[in-house]
């Protein structure tokens, strides 16, 4: 199962004092390195990975769990989403937690957002709307609507989104998981639907993808993985499930060169994959609830990047991942 054997934490946080629903790294250049959590506490978490302590605590949402963090890539922006069915942008800077904006989703579920960014100072933000089967999809700061997505057909409640940008220079695409196990592409341009699959027979749990390999991954509450491809029609195509020892997989992560895949997985174990050929290369045991959410970090140097669970049990592993070799795997 493991081609080495399997590491311990280089270092673990604690005292966000609830379920981490939600982890997102900020490791650019000659900035702290950030990593922020979100709990179910309703508490936003700016952890500063030099003293490994908090250092700002944002009370986010009134008490409600926060479901998402995000940054923006210029100035000191976070944005948030919470089960009180708002999206809150922050102001950090200055080591401020100072609420300048928010927006009413109507959405009762757990999707959680997505940001693109496509433009200098202009992203798009995608978010499971009022209605059950509803994406919404608009642009910020002017909060203006692009486009609502909705199938026709009764696929159920939206689970996950990625929103994407193509090489081809066509406008923002987006992936979106749906509670009877379907995965559909959307065209939010022309506001139609592309592609459809059954990727599950349970609810999508979470998904991602990677727009370099036009390749994606979901899970949902069974004992497998179900990857899948796009082919250059923008069709897509079902692969080879990858069985896991396990049932359930709350979150999936593919590191930005393209190389590993984590998987946060209900067994309270964090299962680390490559990325190219789905080959596992390590378990890793810390947690004894479990597993929320993983992220990788951006760091520049790949020596030290590292990997990042949160739990359950209220708190937050960080892992030193092996790479070099990776990419065969």
């Amino acid at each position: 199962m493991m081609s080495r054997p399997a590491p311990s934490p280089v270092y673990t946080l604690r005292g966000a004092g609830g379920t981490l629903n939600t982890l997102h790294f900020r490791c650019h250049g000659d900035e702290p390195h950030l990593l922020f959590s979100g709990s179910a506490k309703g508490d936003i978490h700016v952890w500063n990975l030099k003293s490994r302590r908090a250092e700002t605590v944002i009370e986010g949402h009134a008490g409600s769990s926060v479901i998402w963090v995000n940054t923006f890539k210029e100035g000191g922006s976070l944005i948030s989403q919470g089960r009180d069915m708002q999206v809150r942008l922050w102001d950090l800077s200055e080591g401020r937690g100072v609420q300048v904006d928010s927006l009413w989703t109507g959405s009762v579920g757990f999707c959680q957002c997505c940001l693109l960014q496509t433009s200098p100072g202009k992203s798009l933000l995608a978010f499971a709307g009022q209605q059950t089967e509803e994406i919404q999809i608009i642009e910020l700061p002017s909060k203006v609507q692009v486009c609502s997505l909705v199938p026709e057909a009764k696929l159920g409640m939206v689970m996950c989104v990625k929103l994407w940008q193509p090489d081809s220079g066509a406008g923002p695409l987006l992936l979106a998981g749906y509670e009877d196990g379907s995965v559909l592409l959307w065209d939010i341009t022309q506001k139609s639907k592309l592609s459809q699959i059954k990727a599950h027979p349970e609810p999508v749990m979470c998904l991602t993808f990677d727009p370099a390999r036009r390749r994606g991954i979901s899970g949902s509450s069974e004992k497998s993985l179900s990857p899948w491809i796009l082919d250059g029609q923008n069709h897509l195509q079902t692969q080879d499930p990858v069985p896991l020892v396990n049932p359930g997989v709350s979150q999936l992560a593919i590191r930005d060169d393209g190389k590993l895949l984590a998987s946060a997985g209900w067994d309270h174990r964090v299962r680390v994959f490559g990325w190219k050929k789905l080959r596992p290369l390590a378990v890793l045991q810390y947690h004894r609830d479990m597993v929320q959410s993983v992220a990788f970090s951006d760091h520049s140097d790949p020596r030290k990047r590292l990997l990042a669970a949160g739990s359950k049990d209220q708190r937050i592993s960080l892992w030193s991942i092996y790479s070099e070799g990776t990419d065969s795997g």
